[in-house]
């Protein structure tokens, strides 16, 4: 059975006496049911309310949103009792029924005992529509399978907890160092997709689990007729398509192949967006804190929630990742930027949506970027990824002497760990290194327990 680090976030969450009714919140198929299946083992019973499949059970908030009278209708519903302190109740594919979110506010006042998540694939749809209970729930968001997470899945527990324990500006043992990277390139292959890494774990055979990526990805374009009006439906399929040529660009809806024009194509990627299916990375000035302070909205990147997804609709050979990793980090850089990007999400706190920025000199004639801005105390600090060892730092030194607030620089590329003068470079299997505090700890739990 996978550990994943949401569990850690999922058992403080149940132990803690102020705890309130849960969200959890991410894109289709990344594991949410999976991870609440897991914490109810840990309960004296588990009831599993899935509004798409279990008829009749959407209509028992039509009346009102008693808490009383709502547990006695379920529990006669799956013939199963529910009783506050015993049991965990989730409420699955809560879209469906947006009355049920409205009630969580009341089982939180009237109800405080009961342990109860609510999930689904498309519930960013239904909060849009119905909000939430402000102060009355709490929020945890899930992603694909982070590099550790992987590492954990595959039996490599200890390469795991070297990674997240290695001393910063150390260099790792070359052999280790490049047995790493091998993994990393397999990883890039597979992606995070729960289901695509079991089937990896169980065949071996990378096209199985490619197989299953084009199925997810078809799933997600099934959903849009779900969340999109009709009309939308053929900008939503083109921008699918489109997006991973320009991963590591500038998004301009120019790019986009085909007579559609921004006003046609904005709602479009909003819609996208709003299913978690892809990530904005926004433009910041980067002189202040906190980052996203000095956002430009017209300007940004976008980036897919996984990398193996991204390369399953590209229709990618992914063999050089397993047979030459070191060659394909060459040549493969936006790919290298898009796994960071992945990584940073999958490693900052839970409880809030992750946003991620990154800086361009707007002045004609000065071209210079830096692929990523992160706060660390009143400090922000550039990050660049570099395909292959990735000597070229002009974007980096430009961004140090224009910023007061920046006195360091991290690049991400595939070379060993170093740190000279104001560079501190690390492997791109490092990025755990960037992880928020509460996920240190719960990376920590997850390198030393491994599987159940």
């Amino acid at each position: 059975m996978f550990k994943r680090i949401i569990d850690f976030h999922l058992d403080r969450w149940k132990a803690d006496a102020f705890r309130k009714p849960l969200l959890l919140r991410g894109a289709r198929q990344v594991g949410k049911t999976y991870a609440v299946r897991r914490l109810g083992r840990q309960f004296k019973s588990f009831v599993e309310i899935n509004f798409e499949r279990l008829e009749g059970a959407a209509s028992i908030f039509e009346k009102d949103l008693v808490p009383e009278r709502l547990i006695l209708a379920l529990s006669l519903l799956v013939k199963t009792p529910i009783i506050p302190g015993e049991t965990l109740l989730f409420f699955d594919e809560v879209q469906e029924a947006p009355r049920a979110i409205l009630a969580l506010r009341y089982f939180y006042e009237e109800m405080p005992n009961l342990h109860l998540i609510a999930a689904g694939s498309l519930l960013e749809f239904a909060i849009a529509k119905v909000g939430v209970p402000v102060g009355r729930i709490s929020m945890f968001y899930m992603y694909p399978f982070s590099f550790l997470e992987y590492l954990v899945a595959i039996g490599h527990h200890l390469i795991a907890k070297e990674i997240l324990v290695h001393p910063i500006g150390v260099p790792m043992e070359e052999a280790i160092h490049l047995k790493i990277l091998d993994l990393l390139g397999e990883y890039l292959s597979i992606g995070g997709m729960p289901e695509a890494v079991a089937r990896w774990i169980q065949t071996k055979d990378p096209t199985l689990a490619l197989n299953v990526l084009q199925q997810i990805a078809a799933t997600y374009r099934q959903d849009f007729e779900k969340y999109a009006r009709k009309a939308q439906v053929k900008y939503l399929e083109q921008l699918f398509r489109q997006i991973p040529h320009l991963v590591g660009k500038d998004f301009s809806y120019r790019e986009i192949h085909g007579e559609y024009r921004k006003r046609e194509l904005a709602p479009a990627l909003e819609l996208i967006e709003r299913a978690n299916i892809i990530h904005s990375i926004r433009h910041s000035s980067g002189q202040g804190i906190p980052i996203g302070s000095e956002v430009d909205f017209e300007t940004f990147k976008v980036i897919y929630l996984d990398i193996g997804l991204c390369q399953a609709i590209l229709g990618s050979d992914v063999s050089d990742w397993f047979l030459r990793p070191l060659e394909a980090f060459e040549t493969r850089g936006e790919m290298a930027e898009g796994f960071i990007g992945q990584e940073l999400i999958c490693y900052a706190s839970p409880d809030n949506k992750a946003e991620i920025y990154f800086w361009k000199r707007k002045e004609k004639n000065s071209a210079a970027e830096i692929d990523y801005l992160i706060q660390r105390g009143d400090q922000i600090v550039p990050v660049e990824v570099k395909s292959g060892h990735g000597n070229t730092l002009r974007s980096l030194h430009i961004f140090l002497e224009t910023h007061p607030k920046s006195n360091a620089a991290i690049r991400f590329s595939s070379l060993n760990y170093s740190i000279i003068n104001k560079l501190d470079s690390r492997p791109l299997y490092a990025a755990a290194s960037l992880a928020h505090a509460n996920q240190k700890e719960a990376l920590i739990r997850l390198v030393h327990e491994g599987f159940d």
